[in-house]
């Protein structure tokens, strides 16, 4: 008996896959689906955070489901059932299959895994809906064949076998009716990570499971994960209980039953396969699965009744992917809040840098040492003040001389300063970036991105780099003294004293006074300070020095920021790029996604 003798279904009422569209409603349900699909396929999840990994694989079913099955399905809901035969190693899933179509197809035997490449049986009229890739489009297609019946199905010669995972076989039996088509899928708990895997993608590409178990495996934990699932779909299940003993018939199948109870499957059918001897074929007597072929012949020739079913799986798949999707955004929220954690971080450690560099800038702190004893060989003490005090006119005079005749002590003074300001930025660099390797390090996925560098001091250069950019300021601070000095008077009193020696004043008024209402206060560095700030003002004017003074910080202020921003990209370089989904609009989807399974 085939599946004929029960069922019998015209071929003009299938439609024509080729030219099978949805109708209004339907295209903008494909629309939105497809929307979903392009941004869980742009979000990455590329942070080490505690449940990323889990998150990773729920965004990858995701777009897999809504490739493999829900948009093929919503595309062409009049298409035949796809029905999976899954289950656990060595329960008799290909047996069951080869009992169904009443002849070997599938390959049975002790080695497992046996079913090293799922095989889909379809009936010839309706080879344009598999043959394309309009279901499960990752896997390449290979037509298989049915060879002689008395060809024992051991030998397996009746389908090609390439190897490669991702290949599936398609195999058109007249066995099998119009309307429902019949995938045997690899082990649910194989030893293989592939066939797993494979198994649990054919699984989610389903209209209807036919779970195949044995007496003494029904309560195991993977099949029952996979169960789990199918109840949160609210897709059709039947559990076939293969090899019961008789006298164990009774009590197996009603502990079976409760579980599926209990688990929300109460309306799961349940087919009972007892324990019978195969023919030399590797056949099962036909009638241990008349029952479960006379079912299935039923659900092919009804027209309604199939596309009830289909409707019921794919609004129950896209409540779960509702939910899915909002845990996505959550996970999605969560990475970007790290990158943001992480990116504070550095710009905080970094902006704190920049901040004590001004401050040694404002509070006298470069003065000492190395700067102060070029300051006072420059302008030399005692002396020098009462002079300074008694005649600010024969003081211009007498420096002009001295600035004009002795260039070198001034240039010294830049150097000091140089020398001195770059130990400054060079220091604070450094620190910031230890205190921005240490921060990132206590986090997991700052952890993760920097791996085993050590970033916690400056990039190769840098000190080359703070020193040409200190020139840079001081070449500017120069320009800055001849635009001030452009007056034909003022220009008079700046060439007497010299451009080297003014800009040392300079130089040294920036960092020793700081600048507020009340106008230039003395620093910590005192009279020190007095002879730069008086010699200046004789030049030009307590207005002018202050503007001078004020912008030259400011100018110093953004080549150190600069500086510093430049040296915390070795940090920010290595936070990947924003996701192009925001969780916002993962968010948005989630509640798009449960209203259209609510309103069909």
């Amino acid at each position: 008996m085939n599946w004929h003798d029960v069922a019998v279904t015209s071929r003009n009422e299938q439609n024509d896959p080729l030219h099978s569209q949805p109708a209004a409603p339907g295209l903008a349900a494909v629309a939105l689906l497809e929307e979903v699909r392009a941004d869980l396929a742009a979000a990455a999840l590329p942070l080490a955070l505690p449940d990323a990994e889990q998150a990773r694989r729920e965004l990858g079913q995701a777009v897999a489901q809504l490739d493999d099955y829900i948009l093929p399905r919503y595309r062409s809901l009049d298409a035949p059932l796809l029905a999976v035969v899954g289950g656990s190693t060595g329960a008799g899933k290909s047996t069951l299959v080869n009992g169904l179509v009443g002849h070997p197809v599938t390959r049975s035997g002790a080695i497992r895994p046996t079913t090293r490449q799922p095989i889909l049986l379809h009936h010839p009229s309706e080879a344009a809906w598999f043959e394309g890739q309009r279901v499960l489009p990752s896997l390449s297609r290979i037509r298989g064949y049915v060879t002689n019946s008395q060809v024992p199905a051991s030998r397996a010669g009746a389908i090609p076998d390439p190897g490669a995972m991702s290949s599936l076989v398609l195999v058109a039996d007249s066995a099998v009716p119009a309307g429902i088509a019949v995938l045997d899928a690899p082990d649910v708990d194989s030893i293989s990570d592939d066939n797993r895997k494979l198994a649990a993608q054919l699984l989610a590409a389903a209209d209807l499971w036919i779970f195949v178990t044995t007496a003494n495996r029904y309560a195991d934990a993977v099949p029952w994960k996979l169960l789990l699932n199918a109840a949160s779909r609210d897709i059709m299940v039947a559990v076939v209980l293969d090899r019961v003993p008789p006298e164990a018939e009774a009590e197996v199948s009603e502990d079976l039953r409760n579980l599926l109870d209990r688990e929300g499957l109460a309306a799961a059918q349940l087919f009972i396969i007892p324990e019978a001897m195969l023919d030399p074929l590797g056949m099962l007597p036909a009638s241990t699965v008349l029952p479960l072929r006379s079912w299935l012949g039923e659900l092919a020739a009804d027209a309604a009744g199939r596309s009830d079913i289909a409707r019921r799986t794919l609004n129950g798949t896209i409540r779960a992917l509702a939910g899915r999707v909002a845990a996505l955004a959550q996970a999605l929220r969560d990475q970007q809040r790290a990158a943001d954690n992480l990116e504070a971080a550095a710009v905080t450690s970094y902006r704190d840098a920049a901040g004590r560099i001004l401050d040694s800038t404002k509070d006298g702190a470069l003065l000492r040492g190395e700067v102060l004893a070029r300051w006072q060989d420059f302008v030399g003490t005692g002396e020098f003040f009462r002079t300074l005090e008694q005649n600010v006119g024969r003081f211009r005079d007498r420096m002009g001389a001295f600035f004009r005749g002795e260039p070198a002590p001034a240039v010294r003074v830049e150097v000091a300063i140089e020398t001195g300001l770059q130990a400054v930025i060079v220091d604070e660099a450094a620190n910031a970036a230890e205190d921005t390797d240490q921060r990132w390090r206590t986090d997991p996925a700052g952890r993760q991105l920097l791996g085993s560098e050590d970033l916690s001091g400056t990039t190769p250069g840098f000190e080359e780099r703070a020193a040409a950019e200190i020139r840079a300021w001081q070449e500017a601070l120069m320009d800055l003294i001849r635009t001030e000095g452009q007056g034909k008077r003022t220009q008079a009193r700046w060439l007497s004293f010299g451009i080297n020696g003014l800009g040392a004043a300079l130089m040294i008024v920036v960092f020793s006074m700081t600048a507020g209402l009340t106008g230039l206060e003395v620093g910590v560095a005192g009279g020190t300070a007095v002879v730069g700030q008086r010699l200046l003002e004789a030049v030009f004017g307590e207005d002018a020095v202050r503007r001078m003074a004020e912008k030259a910080r400011e100018d110093l202020h953004a080549r150190c920021q600069r500086l510093l921003q430049d040296e915390r990209q070795k940090f920010l370089s290595r936070l990947p790029a924003r996701d192009e989904a925001s969780p916002g609009t993962l968010a948005a989807h989630a509640g798009s996604l449960a209203r259209l399974a609510d309103s069909a």
